[in-house]
C-alpha cells in the first residue's frame, strides 16, 4: 500500500472515532412508510425525538426509536467521561434505503396471478453534538 493511501485510510479512521450512528438492516417496513417517521426525527434534539417517536401511532416509529437508543448508547461507549445530560445531542442525518424485496404471487381473477412485492429497507441515524461542531469551525478560522 502507498503512502498516500496509508495516510488517506488513517484520516478515514480518525473521523470514523468522532462518528456515532447505528443501523438497521432489512426492516420489513416500507421504504416510503420508514421515510415518513425519519422526517418527523430529523435534525431535532434527541429527548426531543424520543418523545414524538414514543407517542407516534406508525409502527415504523419504534423501530426508529429503538436504532436512536442504540445510537446514543454507541455515542455513550465512545465518551465514557461525558455526561448524556451536558452533551446537548441531536440527530445530525437519518436515511432510509431500500434493501431487498421479496416477489409473491397472488391469485387473481380468470386464473391469472398478481405479484405482490414485499418491501424492507435499510435505516442509517447519525447522531452529534452541536457543541463539537462549533468548537471545529472555530479552531478551523483562527
Amino acid at each position: 500500500m502507498g503512502a498516500r493511501k496509508r495516510i488517506k485510510a488513517e484520516e478515514a479512521k480518525e473521523k470514523r472515532k468522532k462518528e456515532y450512528f447505528a443501523s438497521l438492516r432489512n426492516c420489513p417496513t416500507s421504504p416510503r412508510k420508514m421515510r415518513l417517521v425519519a422526517d418527523l426525527v430529523r435534525g431535532m434534539e434527541i429527548n426531543k425525538a424520543l418523545n414524538i417517536l414514543k407517542y407516534s401511532n406508525k409502527e415504523a416509529s419504534a423501530r426508529v426509536e429503538k436504532l436512536l437508543l442504540s445510537a446514543i448508547a454507541n455515542w455513550q461507549a465512545k465518551n465514557e467521561g461525558t455526561r448524556l445530560e451536558d452533551s446537548d445531542l441531536y440527530i445530525s442525518e437519518i436515511f432510509v434505503d431500500s434493501a431487498r424485496v421479496l416477489k409473491r404471487l397472488r391469485p387473481a381473477p380468470q386464473g391469472r396471478a398478481h405479484r405482490i412485492r414485499k418491501r424492507s429497507n435499510h435505516v442509517t441515524l447519525y447522531v452529534d453534538n452541536r457543541v463539537s461542531n462549533s468548537v471545529e469551525v472555530d479552531s478551523d478560522n483562527k
